[in-house]
């Protein structure tokens, strides 16, 4: 039967699912808990706060980036929020339309282009941020203030660990191969 399964439900199909094999369970419980937690506050969020100001999760990022770093090229941008270029140009496209980004040509370079936010993407970080971070508070509410410091340090080192190492290993796992292309999944609402 399809549906919502519990985090507990789901950890008992696996244990017994993968009772033979010789894994690190530890490790894959710790991946699988991150994977699973992101996507539920992802859907949170975008389905609670997000939601009143028509935006999608993709689009708060876009939104987050510029307001955080200012005027930047779309590549940087794009890696910035973790999706590719051709997400980030149906993305700042929507954006555009709604009067909350702009985009102008590189002042060195024709052929790239700068996304910045306007002052009414300005406006709307400055509303919407707030209620954001109520929303963020409200997520990890069973957690104390030091477990939620113990929790960013310990996803910091999961985030080091594949900035420093994560090509070399990618490199040596497939043998020099490059990496696949960025695939979007789904085209984004804004």
């Amino acid at each position: 039967m399809a549906g919502h399964r519990s985090i507990a439900e789901t950890e008992k199909a696996v244990q017994s699912k993968l009772a033979g094999f010789q894994l690190q369970r530890e490790q894959m419980a710790a991946v699988a808990n991150i994977h699973r937690a992101a996507a539920v506050v992802r859907q949170h969020l975008e389905n609670s706060v997000l939601r009143p100001w028509d935006l999608t999760w993709t689009g708060f990022v876009v939104l987050w980036v510029l307001w955080i770093w200012g005027e930047t090229e779309t590549r940087h941008v794009a890696e910035e929020a973790g999706m590719s270029k051709g997400t980030l140009t149906g993305v700042s496209r929507t954006l555009e339309s709604r009067g909350l980004v702009a985009r102008s040509t590189h002042p060195h370079d024709g052929r790239r282009v700068l996304l910045a936010l306007t002052a009414d993407g300005e406006r709307l970080m400055e509303q919407l941020f707030p209620a954001f971070n109520t929303e963020e508070a409200f997520v990890v509410a069973r957690l104390t203030s030091e477990e939620c410091l113990a929790l960013a340090d310990s996803l910091r080192s999961v985030v080091a660990q594949l900035e420093e190492l994560g090509e070399e290993r990618r490199m040596e796992l497939l043998d020099g191969a490059p990496p696949a292309p960025r695939r979007s999944g789904r085209r984004p609402r804004t």
